[in-house]
Formats: structure tokens, sequence, C-alpha cells
């Protein structure tokens, strides 16, 4: 016989009679509980924590169908409890049981919320869903992390992908660096997934030099309130990274198919954003995921085995330039933008060229006159996959004698953000090349076998 109590406080987020109704029935999130209210009418699911922000009389359940509602509790209402589910113990839950169920996980576990779909959650007595959710309710929100890491978390900023600046990598970097240095084994920077790339590259940078354990980005496709929301999954899935993987190195952790079986974990430089909304849209480009992870078992396979291991020392190289451009030749483009981008100021350009990497011959003087001033410009392709080679057609060496920096098969996102990297460091274009053409992060893939274009890791036995 379970023994609980909510003496201390707050039970799962319940408070008032619905706490009352779940003590009196030793019901706890996970159990499959049946609700008959007053008014004769039934609904059973299992029971989920509740927000802190919802009334006192509401009861939350996960239906079969997969959405969760929130049921108004009476004093005439009766709670039984149908299954008993797993237990996942989080901080400061009120349950009093033996020694051995309440042990916590040993790993310590920072989540940092910066807002995006993975924040969302739904007000259960309104329907509404509210675009941004406290770090510490989506932490509740989501029990199973908890059998990885004891984890802490924090709503560090609310915002849209879109509007990050470098300012705000900055500013999470530094986030990122305290809780290391607070002894976290690891640490999960919850973010919107639209620009969750960029974000990825710009603490790879960062944290080249080493970091004591992974920094895993995730996000959510779909919002909290469908029945095919991604968040939980995700959540989970970076937690056992941060909390159980051997490397120590920034990753995105999302799911690796569309159902539920399995998440992959992309370098931070080296993954993109490949579809508006499926569930598995993060693909790694030019190269293999990290792991692969199973969430559901705790398990973590490793796909790549040169990858960096954890580190005793953290050392980062935090700061980024607010003045670098990324543009996409098109046919037709003039060097009106070039010259433009040059009048305004701008210390730096990415452009993704065609194939190899070309622009039309048009453009080469105003490229030219850009470096002659002190402004680099590095060349990108817009196919993504392959190598930026400017050696093959005779546009290409041009572009070469004009002063071009080549990417090789770097992203254009992740070669915008190490050139914002670089430029922060140096403006000397000798040692601005030398840093874009060293691999630094994993950014830069020496050698391209036939695995690393899609599909042969998701087939791999």
């Amino acid at each position: 016989m379970r023994r609980i109590s909510n003496e201390s406080g707050p039970y799962y987020g319940y408070t008032g009679i619905a706490a009352k109704k779940l003590v009196e029935a030793s019901a706890r999130p996970g159990d499959v509980v049946e609700v008959a209210r007053s008014d004769g009418s039934r609904l059973m699911g299992t029971l989920m924590p509740k927000s802190e922000f919802s009334a006192p009389d509401i009861v939350v359940l996960k239906l079969d169908n997969g959405y969760n509602v929130g049921i108004r509790i009476d004093e005439g209402a009766k709670v039984r409890v149908v299954e008993g589910g797993s237990l996942t113990t989080h901080p400061g839950e009120p349950v009093s049981l033996s020694e051995e169920e309440v042990r916590p996980p040993a790993e310590r576990v920072f989540v940092l919320g910066t807002g995006g779909t993975i924040a969302s959650r739904v007000d259960y007595e309104t329907g509404a869903v509210n675009p941004y959710m406290d770090s510490k309710e989506l932490a509740a929100s989501v029990p199973e992390m908890f059998k990885y890491a004891t984890v802490d978390s924090v709503q560090f900023m609310s915002i849209f992908s879109e509007d990050m600046t470098p300012r705000n990598w900055q500013a999470i970097a530094e986030e990122v660096a305290r809780y290391f240095e607070k002894g976290y084994s690891g640490v999960v920077v919850a973010h919107g997934t639209d620009t969750m790339a960029y974000t990825a590259a710009a603490l790879s940078f960062v944290f080249h030099r080493g970091l004591p354990g992974p920094v895993a980005l995730v996000g959510a496709q779909r919002s909290s309130d469908r029945p095919s929301s991604d968040a939980a999954f995700n959540l989970t899935s970076a937690v056992l990274v941060a909390s159980r993987a051997p490397f120590g190195e920034v990753c995105v952790v999302m799911h690796g198919e569309t159902g539920d079986s399995y998440a992959l974990a992309h370098r931070g430089t080296k993954v993109r954003k490949m579809h508006t909304s499926r569930r598995d849209a993060f693909q790694s480009v030019n190269d293999v995921p990290l792991a692969k992870v199973w969430p559901y078992e705790g398990k973590i396979e490793m796909l790549k085995e040169d990858y960096r291991r954890r580190s005793r020392e953290l050392r980062p190289e935090n700061g980024f330039d607010d003045k670098v451009a990324l543009i996409k030749f098109f046919p037709g483009m003039t060097s009106d933008l070039i010259d433009f981008l040059v009048d305004r100021g701008y210390h730096g350009i990415v452009i993704e060229g065609t194939g190899f990497g070309h622009v039309a011959n048009a453009l080469i003087p105003s490229v030219q006159r850009a470096v002659e001033e002190g402004i680099p410009v590095v060349i990108t392709s817009q196919t993504l996959f392959g190598r930026v080679n400017l050696n093959v057609y005779s546009t290409g060496r041009r572009m070469l004698q004009a002063g071009v920096i080549p990417a090789e098969d770097m992203l254009p996102e992740t070669a915008y953000v190490k050139l914002s990297w670089a430029l922060h460091r140096t403006r000397d274009l000798g040692e601005v090349r030398r840093l874009m053409l060293t691999n630094l992060a994993g950014e830069i893939n020496p050698r391209h076998e036939l695995k690393l274009f899609p599909r042969w890791y998701h087939d791999r036995e």
C-alpha cells in the first residue's frame, strides 16, 4: 500500500479540493484514474501533474486519444485508481515513500528555457493555448525525464526564435557556462525550432575548446495541445543526452522519425531544419548524427567515433559581431546588394552561391571591392550537401582571385555564425581566413562518404 501525504504543501501542483480527493484515492501522476463527478458524468485517463496557474478545483487527465482535459472537482466527486502507473519523482514533489522509491538520480541537469513551441501550454479551464510556459511548469509536465536526472530549470527568456540575435546567443552562452560551473552534468536549452540551428552553431564556437558535458538544444514542432505533440518525447530525450551521453559537445536533440521510437542528437554545427512541420524535421548535413537516442529505454547509441569527450576545463570564447550578413545568390542578382552592405558598414558577408559556390561574373568586382576594403566575403553552397570548390570552373577561379573565402562543406548558417564569432575576435583578413578554414567545432568534414547523404542512419540496423 502506498503511503501518500500532502502535508508539506501542494500535491503534484494540486491544491484545495483537488488535492484532497487525490490524496484520499492514493492517486498520483502516471496512474490511470476514473473521476466520477456529482452530476453523474465519468471520465477516465492518466493523471497528470498540474500547472500552478490553474484553479484549485481542476484535475488534469490525459485521455486515450492523447488530449489532456481539465475536470472540475467538487465535494461530491469521487476519484478511483484504476491502474497504477510508473512512479517518476522530481524535486519538491510531496510524496512520502520508501527510501528506495525516492532515491534521486545522481546526474544533475539544468533546463534553460528561452521560448518556442516546446514552451507552450494549454489552459485546461478555457482550452486556450498560451504561447509560453514557465520552465518549471514545463518540467513538471514531463515527469518521464526525472528518471534520468535531477532536473532544475529557469525561464531565462521568452522570445520567438526568429527574434534571436547574436546578443541573445552571447547571453545564453553565459548562462550555460554558469550552470556547468555550478556542477551540473549537462545543460538543456529549450528553444524555438526555426533558428535553433543558428544558436546551436553559436554555442558550438563559444565552447569549442571543450565542455564538461553535453549542451542539448531541444524544441517541438507541435504544441502541447495536440495529441501528436513531440514536446515531452524530445525533452525527455534531451535530458537523457545531457545526463548520460559521453560527449562534451553542443547538439540538437529532436525526433529521428515520425513515430515515438527514437531521437537523434545532431552536432550543433552540422544540423538544419529541413521541414516546416514534420516531427523529424532536423537532419545532419554533410555528417552523420552524433547519437541515436531511445528515451523510453534509456539507451544512447553513438553513431560517430570521433566525438569530443567531456572536458575537465571550461574555457568559453564568447562574443559575436552583429554586423554580418547572409545573402543568397539568385539569377539576375546585381552588385547593388553587395555594394549596399559595404556602404552600410557591414563587417562581413556570407554568400550562398550555386553548385560549387559560384555567383554571377558581374558580381565579382563588387566582391573584390569588399575584400579590398577589409570586409571578408565567405562563399557557401545552396545545395547544402557537398563541398564548395572554386577551382573547377573559371568563374570560381576569378572569385578566388578576388579574395573570397571558400567555406568547405559548412552550412550557410554555420558559416554566418562562425564569421560573426571570428570577427568579434579580429578584423584582420588573414586571421579571419585562418579561423574560417580551421575546423574548430566539427563544422568542416575533411572527407565525404556515401553515408553522409540522408537516410543512412535511419535504415542502419
